[in-house]
């Protein structure tokens, strides 16, 4: 591919970054994309597949785009599909982002701003990109590339099926979603307006790493009551369920958080908590590759429950565990075929593709488990991402977008 192809993956990818997607976890129950702004990138999407040529597409009341280019083979070969997400995270300002693009990157420290800089000690995957363009924040916000880049991977890739039509395929569909960030994307998701019989997520970071098993997940909300009293006379009456709450997320094993875990090690993470003396809700996340000890963990939050209750007489802890998705592996390893595609096409790339676990989750893992469709993930080129440090390397990017294709080409055969 040129660099004419690089610079229109980079001229979309800044185009998308510009539009503020952050998705809003408080109102997912209510409303769906959970804001506005992820509604406009979905336009815009809609309405550049419609300008490539693309026929057939779909923008779906629940926040979700489908498209499809036909087939131009005489062989009967499945659908594939590649999905992207087009909200961004709340770890950090996720809106507002100022993307700054530097050319021929010389190998040194990066300064975002008078206080925040990208260090080559730190990221020293900066090293494998001497030379190339790499895309950094203004260290205020997050960059987007989780997941714009995979928005503008395929976006890209398509329009290059698209302008050559001597590369045969059969039928690729395009899925771009929402609310992924909040685990709530997948929860309306018009399964009955796809044809995909494999489907892959452009969804990861990395330059080359590859990925078909995730955490199972359940999130976990918890409602402490208090008793209230003036506190002047609160001696023996006041329960105070802010301090219900502390002892309750100080009880949480840190050695099972996500600061102290890696490789196959679940966590608990106290993710987000609101409220006053007299009520407060509390938010976390569990995660484990093993379903058996993911259950283990929602019933000793419950037993936790329990003994602040007996602990803080009159206070009330309520717990509402919910799953969120589920380790996508088994799925895998019953549809061999969307690996072998996918090793297939990095080996005919000169690819050294590296297979590794998910930390986290995919729309595509609610998709395997939810419809029995495979869906590996791929890299998008994108590091540091839910960080003001985030950045993203063009040249991986632009192997992302080459690799799509190659599946496409590989599985039209």
């Amino acid at each position: 591919m040129s660099r004419a192809f690089e610079s229109n993956l980079l001229a979309r990818f800044l185009r998308y970054v510009a539009i503020d997607t952050m998705s809003d976890e408080s109102v997912v129950a209510t409303k769906s994309p959970s804001t506005e702004g992820q509604w406009e990138l979905l336009h815009l999407l809609a309405k550049e597949l419609t300008e490539m040529g693309i026929e057939d597409v779909t923008t779906a009341p629940q926040g979700v785009v489908i498209a499809r280019l036909p087939s131009n083979t005489t062989r009967d070969v499945p659908t594939v599909a590649f999905m992207a997400h087009v909200d961004t995270a709340d770890d950090v300002p996720g809106n507002g982002v100022k993307a700054r693009v530097i050319e021929s990157y010389d190998g040194k420290d990066i300064p975002l701003n008078g206080d925040v800089t990208l260090s080559v000690a730190d990221n020293p995957a900066l090293g494998e990109y001497i030379g190339d363009t790499l895309i950094v924040t203004d260290g205020t916000t997050l960059l987007g590339s989780d997941d714009k880049a995979g928005v503008a991977e395929i976006m890209s890739a398509l329009q290059y099926l698209i302008d050559n039509p001597q590369i045969e395929h059969g039928e690729v569909e395009v899925i771009f979603t929402t609310d992924e960030e909040t685990g709530a994307g997948m929860d309306h998701f018009p399964y009955d307006k796809i044809r995909c019989q494999y489907c892959y997520t452009i969804d990861g970071g990395g330059r080359h790493v590859i990925e078909s098993e995730c955490f199972n997940a359940a999130t976990v909300k918890v409602r402490f009551e208090g008793i209230s009293y003036h506190l002047g006379m609160a001696r023996g009456r006041l329960v105070n369920a802010l301090t219900m709450a502390a002892f309750f997320v100080n009880a949480l094993p840190q050695a099972e958080s996500p600061e102290a875990t890696d490789e196959r090690y679940g966590y608990y993470c106290a993710q987000n908590i609101s409220g006053t003396a007299t009520a407060v809700d509390l938010t976390i996340y569990l995660r484990d590759f093993d379903l058996d000890v993911l259950n283990r963990r929602i019933e000793a939050i419950k037993r936790l429950a329990v003994a602040t209750e007996a602990l803080y007489n009159g206070g009330t802890v309520s717990v509402d565990a919910k799953h969120v998705y589920y380790n996508m592996a088994l799925i895998a390893e019953n549809k061999p075929f969307a690996m072998e595609h996918l090793k297939e096409a990095g080996r005919e790339l000169g690819f050294e593709l590296r297979e590794e676990l998910i930390r986290g989750g995919t729309d595509g893992a609610r998709m395997a488990n939810e419809r029995n469709i495979p869906c590996p993930n791929i890299f998008t080129g994108g590091y540091n991402i839910h960080s003001i440090y985030e950045w993203a390397a063009l040249g991986a990017m632009a192997d992302a977008a080459r690799l799509i294709v190659k599946i496409v080409e590989v599985g039209g055969r």
